[in-house]
């Protein structure tokens, strides 16, 4: 047995030095443990406490601390942020009592390792809490979380079995969205998806205001990583963090359970987000649909560059051939160019910016459009407790789903298996025709000045539509043609 009072603690990547340990051998005499001081034998252990690793205890996407354990190794705050809660408006009943609908609604806000709780409006749809909280900022790029709950221990409510206390709705505002030292007030709306669908709880006003103590400092913060250097020098694995995140989230459940009035469990869950990595069909359906937003704007340049290069509008075709053979007569003008270009983008779109903190999207969410199966199957327990009949029409449904997956993860490995049968002689007259043409294009090159083949390839894209077949190229029926490592598969 170690007293960790004992244990040296570790702050960076050096190794401490190791220790011989006596074995002791405990005996039950009377009823009590006793030690027998008898050698028995010894072990070598090296062990310490880490402080240089960050132990995440909420989702890393919603992250509000980002600060290694050991406090010897944190950096000055570069800010402050400081929260009203003032109010809510337009909250539905929760419960029942005396035969009609009320609501004992309080805010929990979490920031960093400080947790904070209003005071519990009774019966009240449109509580004004007026309270206000400051936590010392470390990183701009980070999340606050406020939560509204409905209070179910009232009034000898905690007797009931199975008393929660009921979500209202959740915001999170992230900091680097937020102007320094300019304050915001703003109504955001609740909103919390239910097995019957996504249901609009209310709005809650906040006031937020994010101070910079150094501009400076806060700038620097952007060059630097996010994570404490030991999860790059050692890093952990995904299930060390997924086990240490786990083990954080009970201890932090604990400690607020403990506290007066007391944070529940279910509430530290759902600020913590503990179930955001179980499956979900709506989930995976918004993520494939922000990916084609993401994509979007490369596949309608790809179809622009497509109609410039068919002249459907000779005059802009006209015009990209004049840039392009400027950019191949003067090529040090092509960086300056691309980031000319990136600056007016920008300039461009701060029109749009947004006037007010990002709240929840229902529908890039996907919550409007779910099907109530999805929501049930979202809302099912872990294990399942539906009936086995439900169960095999998910897994039915989960197959299918997974299938596409899978069969768009195999077209990828193709293509990449493709391009490494170019030079591994898989297919011998397919690796020996791509040798000779590199070494005959190496030739070519070296005696071609580089600007005129740059010049000759841009013409080449470019060329009028009479000189086009609608039959694939030859460079892409050859690649087509090379085997992949799928006929090896089972």
């Amino acid at each position: 047995m170690i007293s960790l009072h004992h244990v040296p603690r570790r702050l960076d990547h050096r190794l401490l030095t190791s220790q011989w340990y006596n074995l002791e051998k405990h005996v039950i005499i009377d009823g009590e443990q006793k030690k027998e001081t008898k050698f028995s034998s010894r072990i070598h252990l090296r062990i310490c406490l880490e402080g240089g690793y960050h132990v995440l205890d909420e989702s890393t996407h919603y992250s509000s601390d980002l600060r290694p354990t050991a406090k010897p190794l944190w950096k000055p705050s570069i800010g402050m942020l400081e929260l009203g809660i003032l109010t809510a408006q337009g909250l539905l009943p929760m419960k029942t009592k005396d035969g009609r609908g009320t609501t004992d609604a309080y805010c929990v806000a979490k920031y960093g390792q400080k947790w904070v709780r209003t005071r519990t409006i009774i019966d009240s749809f449109t509580p004004k809490w007026n309270e206000q909280y400051t936590w010392e900022v470390y990183d701009p790029c980070t999340v606050v979380t406020i939560g509204v709950f409905d209070n179910c221990h009232l009034n000898g409510g905690e007797k009931v079995n199975g008393a929660r206390d009921t979500r209202i709705g959740r915001v999170r505002i992230r900091l680097s969205t937020l102007e320094t030292d300019r304050v915001y007030t703003h109504s955001y709306p609740l909103i919390v998806l239910t097995p019957g669908g996504v249901k609009k709880m209310g709005e809650v006003q906040l006031a937020v205001r994010f101070t910079c103590s150094s501009l400076l400092n806060m700038m620097h913060l952007y060059t630097q990583p996010l994570l404490p250097k030991m999860h790059y020098v050692h890093p952990l694995s995904v299930m060390q963090v997924d086990n240490l995140r786990r083990q954080a989230t009970n201890i932090v459940s604990t400690r607020l359970g403990r506290a007066e009035p007391p944070l529940r469990k279910e509430i530290v869950e759902y600020m913590l987000d503990v179930d955001s990595h179980m499956w979900s069909m709506r989930k995976s359906k918004a993520n494939f649909f922000r990916i084609m937003s993401v994509l979007s704007p490369l596949v309608a340049v790809t179809k622009w560059f497509d109609q410039i290069c068919r002249w459907r509008n000779p005059l802009t075709t006209i015009l990209i051939h004049v840039l392009f053979m400027i950019l191949v007569l003067y090529p040090e003008l092509i960086l300056p160019t691309v980031f000319l270009y990136l600056f007016l983008i920008g300039v461009w779109y701060y029109r749009w910016r947004l006037r007010q903190p990002p709240h929840m999207d229902t529908r890039l969410s996907h919550a409007e459009t779910a099907h109530p199966d999805e929501l049930d199957e979202e809302f099912d327990t872990f294990p399942t407790s539906r009936p086995p009949d439900v169960v095999r029409m998910r897994y039915d449904r989960l197959r299918s789903v997974a299938g596409r997956i899978q069969t768009v993860v195999g077209d990828l490995a193709t293509q990449g298996e493709r391009l490494q049968s170019l030079l591994s002689w898989r297919d011998p007259r397919a690796t020996a025709l791509f040798v000779v043409f590199c070494f005959v294009a190496a030739i070519v090159l070296y005696v071609t000045p580089f600007r005129v083949v740059v010049f000759l390839a841009g013409l080449y894209m470019l060329r009028h539509p009479r000189f086009r077949h609608k039959m694939p190229s030859v460079p892409l029926n050859f690649f087509r043609r090379l085997p992949a490592r799928t006929d090896s598969m089972l």
